[in-house]
This record gives structure tokens, C-alpha cells and sequence, in this order.
């Protein structure tokens, strides 16, 4: 039996006079209340997926009332991205934080595009992409969203870099956005499209990982690459 909820049960009952004071928060701003529907209903669209997943299956794992889901989120799809939004951050800001590193760019891009692979080919990520692409004709606010926060941010902050290293004399790419679509294509070239569609059972190795990467970072230093970011190129 679910425990009444306090925030939103008004029989839930008061705490002693002797407890200590509990932290307040206005509707909607507790991040632990946040962080406990949002495990609940990874738990549930895990077990029935999106569109099975009712706002009960949420409450029920989540161990809150219906109201207190509804204080934080409007509807299913709103708590869905909020769930991909909390995964996502969590996931690809290390991933990010490899592009700000003092490292040779050759080696810059490796650690990146490797990191970058595992964790597009994660489970956890292909279960939310999956869950996208299949809704996504029914609501493709959902899709436009997934993909602006998502991959067109990566690749803002990889075209970011590219730019710098034009000013800086070791690339030479003429579209710095295009090129960092094109290499984040490329370090997961058939490997993560071989996940998405191909069931649990697809695993990738990280040998697989390592060369699809190394092939990538060859390629964009070879076309692009000038002064020391081409040493060992032309050897």
C-alpha cells in the first residue's frame, strides 16, 4: 500500500509537535519530490514502454499520489522529456566536457568521439530513442525537441571547437557546423544505428569502438587538418 503523500493528501496527517521542522518547498520545487517521480517513471516506461505506461503506473512505482505527479508535470509527455532531459545531462556532460580539455586536438577528438559512441550505444539512450522515433509521428513536438536539445547542441558545441582551431591555424574546414555533423556521423558509423534497430542482443565491442573512432579522426585530420595537426599524416 502506497504511503500518503504530504504534499498533496490532506490525510496524510501532521508530523509531532517535537519533530524537527521539515524543509518547505512551493509546489513544484522540492528536487527530491522531482527525483522520486522521475525514477518512478523510469521504472514504469522501462517495464511497459510509453505508450502502455499510464500516469497510475507512474504513481504507483513512483510511491506518490496522482496529485503530486500533476503539481510537477503537466502530462505523460512532458514527464517522458523531462525523464530524457535528467538522463541526457547527466549522460553527455562528461562527454562535453572533453572538448574544453588541454589535449592535442588529434587526441582531443579520440577521447571525444570514443566517449561519444558508448554512450549513444548505451541502453539506456537507445531505449529513449526508440521511444522517440515511435512516437514521434503522433507528436512530433516531442522529435523537434529530442533532436534541438539533444544532437543539434553536440554539434553547436563540436562546431565551436572547429572554429577555433581555424582561428588557431590547424583546421581548415570551411563549415564548421557541417563538419561536426559529419564527425559525429562517422565515430558512430555502423555501430550505434546497428543497436538502435537490431534488438538487445547487438552488442558492440569496444574494439569496434576504438577503430570506428581512430578511422573518423584519420579522415577529418586528412581533409581538414593543417601545421601540427596533420604531424605523422604525411610521414
Amino acid at each position: 500500500m502506497t504511503a500518503p503523500d504530504p504534499e498533496t493528501d490532506p490525510e496524510a496527517g501532521t508530523p509531532p509537535a517535537d519533530a524537527a521542522p521539515a524543509r518547505r518547498h512551493a509546489a513544484g520545487a522540492d528536487p527530491a519530490k522531482r527525483a522520486q517521480i522521475l525514477e518512478g517513471a523510469a521504472r514504469a516506461f522501462l517495464e511497459k514502454g510509453f505508450d502502455a505506461a499510464s500516469m497510475e503506473d507512474v504513481r504507483r512505482a513512483a510511491g506518490v499520489s496522482k496529485g503530486t505527479i500533476y503539481v510537477y508535470f503537466a502530462d505523460k509527455v512532458e514527464l517522458f522529456e523531462a525523464l530524457v532531459a535528467d538522463k541526457r545531462d547527466r549522460m553527455f556532460a562528461d562527454v562535453i566536457s572533453l572538448l574544453e580539455e588541454d589535449l592535442p586536438l588529434r587526441a582531443k577528438l579520440t577521447r571525444f568521439g570514443e566517449a561519444l559512441s558508448r554512450v549513444l550505444c548505451s541502453e539506456d539512450v537507445i531505449r529513449a530513442q526508440r521511444i522517440v522515433i515511435g512516437a514521434v509521428a503522433r507528436m512530433p513536438g516531442m522529435g523537434e525537441r529530442f533532436y534541438r536539445v539533444g544532437p543539434s547542441r553536440m554539434h553547436d558545441r563540436l562546431a565551436a571547437l572547429f572554429e577555433a582551431e581555424v582561428a588557431a591555424g590547424r583546421l581548415a574546414v570551411p563549415d564548421a557546423r557541417m563538419a561536426a555533423v559529419q564527425f559525429i556521423e562517422l565515430v558512430s558509423a555502423g555501430v550505434w544505428r546497428r543497436r538502435l534497430f537490431c534488438g538487445p542482443h547487438a552488442g558492440v565491442e569496444e574494439a569496434e569502438i576504438v577503430r570506428t573512432v581512430a578511422s573518423a579522426v584519420e579522415l577529418l585530420l586528412r581533409a581538414w587538418g593543417r601545421g601540427e595537426a596533420r604531424q605523422g599524416l604525411d610521414d
